[in-house]
C-alpha cells in the first residue's frame, strides 16, 4: 500500500508556447503530410479547400468551447471531468475510456510506422527494431518530466512547422514562376476539366472525414491545462494561435499543392508512409530542384510519427490517471509520483500498446481491427466537447452567475457547439457511406466498431450505477 508520503502531485510546469506546440504537434501529423493530396484528388482544388475551411471553423468553435471550460477550471484531462460534472457520469465515463483506448492503440500504430519510415534508409534492419527504439525514447521522455515531454513536443513540432512554411513559400514561388524551372503555373489547375469542385457534394461528403481526421489533436490543449503553469492565460492564448496557424498553414498548403498538382495526378492518391515519395510535398520539393526531398520529408515524416507517438503516451497516461481520480479505474492509476508523473498510469497504458503491437505477430487481422476500433474516437471526443460546452453555459447563468465572471469566454454561443456538434454527427455518420449504399455488414462494423463500444460503455455505466443529466441548478461548477 502506497503512503500518502509516498505520493507527488501534478505540476504545472508547461508554458504558452509549450501548449500551442503541443496543439499543433497533435493536428499536423502524417495523415496530412503524407495523403492530404488524396482530398484534392476526390474533391477537386475548390471542393478540398472548402471542405477544410468548413472543418477548421468547426474546430475554432470546439477550441473555442474547450477554452472556456479550461480557463475557469482547469484540470488535467478536462473534457471528460467536464462530461461527467457538466452532463452526466455516464458520459464523462464513457468518452474518458474511449480517448484512452483510442491514444493507446495510436502509440503503437505511431510506432510502427516508424518502423516502416526508418526502413527506408535501413531496409535491412527488421522495422519492429525501430518499433521497440521508439517505445523506449518515449517512455524516457514521459518518465522524467511533463517538461521534458513539453520540451520534446515543441522541438518536434517546430520541424513540421518550419518544413510547412518552407513548402508553402517554395510553392508560391513555383506558382508565381520564380522556381521551378517553368512558366507560371497560376490557377489553371482551378479550371482543369472538372475542377474546382469535382464529383460535387458526394465526393465534398467523402473528404470531410478526412480533413476532420486532419485537425484532431487540437484538443490536447485541454488535456495539458492542468499543468499548464498559468492555465486561464497560457490556454486561450494558445488557442487562440494554434487555431489561426492550423487553418493557414492546412489551406495554404492545399492551395499550393492545388496549384501544382492537377486533381487528376495519380500522385495524390498516395496515403501511406511507404510512399513518401510520392507525397505531393515531396513532388512540390523536387520540382523546385531539392534532390534531397524524399530523404528530406521522410525524415520529417518520422519526427511527426515520433511526436504523435509522444503526444499519444502523455495524452492517454493523463486520461487514464483522469479516469482513476474520477472513480473510473482503479485508485493505483491515480498515484503520481515526486516528479508530478501519473507512473502507473503509464505503465499501464505502456503494457496496453505493446500487447497491442503484439497481435500483429499473433495476427495481422485482429492488430487492423484494433486500428479500426479506433477510428472514429478523436469525433467522438469532439461530441463530448460540444454538449459539455453547451450544459456548462447554461448551467453557468441558471445558477445566477453573469457572463462578466468567465476570464475567456466563447463566440456565438450557442451556435457553436451546436454547429460543432451537428458536424461531427455527420462526420461520423459518413465515415463508409458506401457500405451502407451496397449493405456491406463487414465493412460497417470495422468502421463503425468505436460507435457500438461506446454506446456499451455508456449504457454499462448508466444502468450499473444509476445516473441521469444531472440539472442544470445541481451541475458542479467548480
Amino acid at each position: 500500500m502506497l503512503s500518502s508520503d509516498d505520493q507527488g502531485h501534478i505540476k504545472r510546469s508547461l508554458k504558452t508556447r509549450h501548449l500551442t506546440m503541443i496543439a499543433l504537434g497533435g493536428s499536423i501529423g502524417t495523415g496530412f503530410l503524407v495523403a492530404s493530396g488524396s482530398a484534392i484528388s476526390t474533391a477537386g482544388p475548390g471542393g478540398a479547400l472548402l471542405v477544410y475551411a468548413l472543418m477548421g471553423i468547426m474546430v475554432y468553435f470546439l477550441m473555442t468551447s474547450l477554452g472556456e471550460m479550461a480557463t475557469y477550471s482547469p484540470t488535467t484531462g478536462s473534457f471528460v471531468k467536464y462530461s461527467s460534472d457538466y452532463v452526466d457520469p455516464a458520459l464523462g465515463f464513457a468518452m474518458g475510456w474511449n480517448y484512452w483506448f483510442n491514444w493507446t492503440i495510436t502509440i503503437t500504430v505511431d510506432a510502427v510506422s516508424c518502423g516502416v519510415v526508418l526502413n527506408f534508409w535501413l531496409p535491412h534492419v527488421p522495422s519492429w527494431i525501430f518499433t521497440i527504439g521508439v517505445f523506449i525514447i518515449i517512455t524516457i521522455i514521459n518518465w522524467l518530466s511533463v517538461r521534458s515531454y513539453g520540451e520534446m513536443e515543441y522541438w518536434l513540432s517546430l520541424i513540421k512547422i518550419v518544413t510547412i512554411a518552407i513548402f508553402i513559400i517554395v510553392g508560391l514561388a513555383i506558382i508565381v514562376g520564380i522556381m521551378g524551372g517553368h512558366s507560371a503555373v497560376g490557377l489553371s489547375n482551378f479550371t482543369y476539366k472538372q475542377a474546382p469542385f469535382v464529383g460535387g457534394f458526394p465526393s465534398m461528403f467523402a473528404v470531410f472525414l478526412v480533413a476532420g481526421m486532419s485537425f484532431q489533436g487540437t484538443e490536447m490543449v485541454g488535456i495539458t491545462a492542468g499543468e499548464s503553469a498559468n492555465p486561464r492565460k497560457d490556454v486561450p492564448k494558445s488557442i487562440k494561435s494554434t487555431f489561426w496557424r492550423i487553418l493557414v498553414f492546412y489551406l495554404l498548403s492545399i492551395f499550393v499543392m492545388a496549384c501544382i498538382l492537377p486533381y487528376t495526378d495519380k500522385n495524390l492518391l498516395s496515403q501511406n508512409v511507404q510512399d513518401i515519395s510520392m507525397s505531393p510535398f515531396t513532388i512540390v520539393f523536387e520540382r523546385a530542384g531539392l534532390a534531397a526531398a524524399t530523404s528530406v520529408m521522410n525524415a520529417v515524416v518520422f519526427t511527426a510519427l515520433l511526436s504523435a507517438a509522444n503526444s499519444g503516451l502523455y495524452a492517454s497516461t493523463r486520461m487514464l490517471y483522469t479516469q482513476a481520480k474520477e472513480g473510473y479505474a482503479w485508485s493505483i492509476f491515480g498515484y503520481v509520483n515526486k516528479r508530478g508523473i501519473p507512473i502507473y498510469a503509464m505503465i499501464g497504458t505502456l503494457t496496453i500498446s505493446l500487447l497491442v503491437f503484439l497481435t500483429q505477430f499473433l495476427g495481422k487481422e485482429a492488430y487492423n481491427y484494433l486500428i479500426a476500433a479506433s477510428g472514429l474516437s478523436g469525433f467522438i471526443a469532439w461530441l463530448g466537447i460540444a454538449i459539455a460546452h453547451y450544459r456548462f453555459r447554461r448551467a453557468f447563468l441558471a445558477q445566477g452567475h453573469q457572463l462578466s465572471e468567465l476570464k475567456y469566454q466563447a463566440l456565438l454561443f450557442p451556435f457553436g457547439p451546436i454547429f460543432a456538434f451537428i458536424l461531427c454527427l455527420i462526420a461520423v455518420g459518413g465515415q463508409n457511406i458506401d457500405a451502407f449504399i451496397h449493405w456491406n455488414w463487414e465493412s460497417i462494423l470495422i468502421t463503425y466498431m468505436s460507435v457500438p463500444l461506446f454506446v456499451i460503455l455508456f449504457l454499462y455505466y448508466k444502468i450499473k450505477y444509476k445516473s441521469h443529466l444531472i440539472p442544470l441548478n445541481a451541475v458542479k461548477l467548480r
